[in-house]
């Protein structure tokens, strides 16, 4: 596989070219898909699409969706489109509120995956070269692997560090060079505190990226540790039902994810009715495999909320990009009548200074009532500080929260290291209404 650069290749090609390469690519998915798919056939057929006669990308929205009760429901191999001679890798959730989804590869799908991924690694400004930690989790998880190959085939040195071990993690980094980490936005705050604690000046490391995703982190998030740490911090994009990570990243401007629209097509739709949505416009993000031979995706639904922009990337890529994942519409709670998403909390907390990254929203229910507290942790200083002090500061992020919400909601002020930590994603809602 030729090397990708920043300057050239599928991501700069024309959007003319592109657009004839998608249709064609997903006549050949939506053959493949009844032809190969019990469940592809059924749908296809009460849907009334021929799939011989398939026109292509102007046709999509014919096309049944796809969720991911489908894939438990097929648990284990009944969407699969290539029988299991031809399939080279099984990846799986973790199955915590199931049956395990578990996802196929064959070799040219491997291929594909490490392709993409490097192409998001060189949108960062990585090449060939560089040393890169990746402490995403190795195993049924799609991250750690997907990153790896995706590095090699960059021809960058890889560290196959996994999850877990924070003192080895920062040796390493430290001790081998490291250029760039791989992990989870929360897992790398976590990686920061404990540096801290061992005296490591983060500034002094040869580290000057991130790349963070399987998790949704805000902007001021993202602010917060490059200010903090001196690093770029890169969004990567992907999900294990489509491939796993690689299928949309960041380039070094900073504003959106560039989709890799030659394996992966983009729609938005409004989540309630299934309406597509033009460009520009929010809504739920639906997603085509236009290039997986084991288990093709046709219009799944990711239950990720987001936009896409068509215009132009100063960058200069012509791929689309999306508006960063900040909530999923399944991810709300209502409190009070009100919709609240956890990114709104991170917003409204990292607007006011001396507070840490760190905090936790607990739901109950008293007398009928549904109560939201917020513990966030502050810093050292600040906690040992006078009581009017702390006291000043749990009213300014009350106050910035009810602005951002629209609800009063309780603020618990904790010392640092109370927060419960998380080597992979990190659990920001405890919902105690139902226990």
């Amino acid at each position: 596989m030729k090397r990708p650069s920043d300057n050239g290749g599928p991501d700069f090609m024309p959007r003319q070219q592109l657009d004839a390469l998608q249709s064609r690519r997903l006549c050949a998915v939506v053959r493949r898909a009844y032809e190969n798919v019990a469940l592809y056939r059924q749908r296809m057929d009460n849907a009334g699409v021929n799939a011989e006669r398939f026109r292509g990308a102007e046709q999509i929205a014919s096309l049944p969706f796809t969720v991911k009760a489908d894939l438990r429901d097929s648990y284990p191999f009944g969407l699969f489109a290539r029988p299991m001679r031809d399939v080279v890798r099984l990846h799986a959730s973790s199955g915590t509120t199931g049956k395990p989804i578990v996802v196929a590869y064959t070799k040219r799908d491997v291929e594909v995956w490490a392709e993409v991924v490097a192409r998001a690694l060189a949108s960062f400004g990585l090449h060939a070269g560089d040393v890169i930690q990746n402490s995403y989790g190795y195993g049924l998880f799609t991250g750690g692997l997907g990153l790896h190959y995706g590095a090699e085939a960059l021809g960058a040195t890889v560290i196959p560090a996994s999850g877990g071990n924070t003192d080895r993690q920062i040796m390493v980094m430290r001790d081998f060079g490291v250029s760039a980490i791989c992990c989870t936005p929360s897992y790398f705050l976590h990686l920061m505190e404990r540096a801290n604690e061992l005296g490591v000046d983060w500034k002094s490391l040869r580290l000057r990226a991130g790349i963070f995703g399987a998790e949704p982190w805000t902007e001021a998030m993202r602010q917060w540790i490059q200010q903090t740490s001196g690093i770029r911090a890169y969004d990567i994009y992907g999900l294990s039902e489509i491939i796993g990570p690689g299928v949309g990243a960041e380039c070094r401007e900073q504003e959106g994810l560039h989709i890799f629209e030659d394996h992966f097509y983009p729609e938005i739709i409004d989540p309630v009715t299934g309406r597509p949505l033009p460009d520009g416009e929010e809504g739920e993000l639906v997603l085509t495999t236009l290039s997986k031979e084991a288990m093709p995706m046709i219009r799944y639904r990711t239950r990720d909320v987001t936009t896409i922009y068509a215009e132009p990337c100063p960058c200069g890529r012509t791929i689309r990009k999306i508006r960063r994942i900040l909530r999923r519409s399944d991810d709300m709670f209502i409190i009070r009548g009100v919709n609240v998403f956890p990114s709104q909390i991170e917003t409204a907390l990292l607007a006011v200074d001396r507070t840490l990254p760190h905090y936790q929203i607990v739901l109950t229910r008293e007398k009928g009532l549904d109560q939201i507290e917020i513990r966030i942790e502050v810093t050292a200083e600040m906690f040992s500080d006078r009581v009017s002090a702390m006291e000043n500061l749990q009213s300014r992020i009350a106050a910035q929260i009810e602005r951002t919400l629209g609800i009063r909601a309780a603020v618990s002020l904790v010392e640092p290291h109370t927060i419960q930590r998380s080597e992979g994603k990190a659990k920001r809602v405890i919902d105690q209404r139902e226990m």
